[in-house]
């Protein structure tokens, strides 16, 4: 196949920069590169450097960190989504704005397809592509961890030094880790991880101190929500990133926001990683505790029972569906009364919440109170619901 004009998304690591390369070399074509900087840190500084040496004279690098916190990020959390009961989705919710932006680029370049770095194991492959073929049906996709003859990383050292890539294993930085940041989290994989019983080392967690180095003094924040998403931290507004990043820097202090894990991959294996979500781990605690007295019941319950099918589509790659969007719209109008305030103390990797109120409240100290009758609740009442709801028991 022929191709004239291809988008990459670029990051400046080794596997895109001989991708990038090797794109030239067995397509002839022209190669556009796609940085979005989502909060990875400092690869964006260098992708623009990298890509010129490589050759590269169209180069694209967006700063989409309001983007992807606001409504990417924000509408996930809401859901109040956790993949299998540990992983707060940070990669996983970072694959849809890239996609969308590659098919943008694409279009508006003219371009024969799209390229992406993802391996033919994991899962950003299927979260990639699922995404741009909802958007453009007719999209053309070079996956190029499926068609070349390179088997390992170091295969693509020794085709990086033949042409003179500058890459990051020679200037001292090569890490034991494959690694995926932004500003939700970071995730560590392969490397010694590929052993479930091997303990990473101290030094491979970058957003978090150890608890044994945490800070020795709590602090305690107050997040104020309005319709579902934080508005203000101890009543200063905040931008949607900005929110995030602050709270990422309050959880990184106290030792919040790690995990070590074993999880099912969509591709069919199980996959070992660790994960750095600090700030979500906090926005986690806080949205669910505003929600505990915003919520009605039967709706609080249906929406539990919703989100482990929403969190499982965000994971697989199905945040363009029509499913997705389904159940984002009722997640979103279940949102409508969840204000109010959530105050937590964070100290030594607890997150511990310490108070909410809301002027949606639906707790009642009239009626929860052990101390007298009142309200319309007569505890006599309870004798028939327990019978009633008791006759399938007795009679089994």
């Amino acid at each position: 196949m022929k191709f004239n004009k291809v988008i990459l998304a670029y990051s400046g690591g080794l596997d895109t920069s001989v991708i990038a390369k090797w794109l030239m070399e067995k397509y002839k074509c022209e190669v556009i590169t796609f940085t979005a900087d989502i909060g990875q840190g400092s690869e964006t500084r260098d992708a623009r450097a990298k890509a010129k040496k490589l050759g590269i004279k169209k180069i694209y690098i967006e700063d989409l960190k309001e983007v992807f916190v606001k409504d990417y990020v924000y509408p996930m959390f809401r859901s109040n989504a956790i993949y299998e009961g540990e992983y707060l989705l940070g990669t996983s919710i970072a694959r849809p704005l890239i996609s969308k932006r590659l098919i943008e680029i694409a279009k508006k370049e003219k371009a024969d397809a799209i390229c992406h770095g993802a391996t033919g194991k994991g899962n950003d492959q299927v979260r990639f592509e699922l995404s741009a073929y909802a958007l453009n049906p007719k999209i053309k996709i070079i996956a190029p961890w499926r068609e070349w003859a390179f088997k390992s990383r170091k295969d693509l050292v020794r085709y990086a030094r033949l042409h003179k890539i500058a890459i990051d294993f020679d200037s001292g930085k090569k890490s034991p880790y494959s690694m995926d940041a932004n500003i939700l989290h970071t995730s560590y994989e392969g490397g010694i991880l590929e052993d479930p019983w091997k303990s990473p080392d101290e030094s491979m967690w970058l957003r978090t101190a150890s608890i044994e180095k945490s800070s020795n003094k709590p602090d305690i924040i107050e997040l104020e929500f309005k319709n579902g998403d934080v508005k203000k931290i101890n009543k200063k507004m905040h931008s949607p990133a900005k929110a995030l990043a602050y709270l990422n820097r309050l959880a990184g202090k106290h030792g919040i926001g790690r995990i070590d894990i074993v999880e099912n991959r969509y591709v069919g294996m199980k996959s070992r990683g660790c994960y750095e979500t600090p700030g979500g781990t906090i926005y986690h605690k806080a949205h669910k505790a505003i929600e505990s007295i915003t919520m009605d019941r039967e709706l609080l319950h249906l929406k539990e029972d919703l989100t482990n099918r929403y969190t499982k589509l965000i994971y697989n790659g199905y945040w363009f569906s029509p499913e997705r969007e389904s159940l984002q719209s009722l997640i979103d109008q279940s949102q409508k009364k969840v204000s109010g305030v959530v105050k937590l103390k964070l100290y030594k990797g607890n997150i511990i919440v310490m108070g909410r109120k809301s002027p949606n409240s639906l707790y009642s100290e009239d009626l929860s109170t052990f101390e007298k009758d009142s309200g319309d609740y007569n505890q006599k009442d309870a004798e028939g619901f327990i019978k009633v709801n008791s006759v399938r028991l007795r009679n089994r």
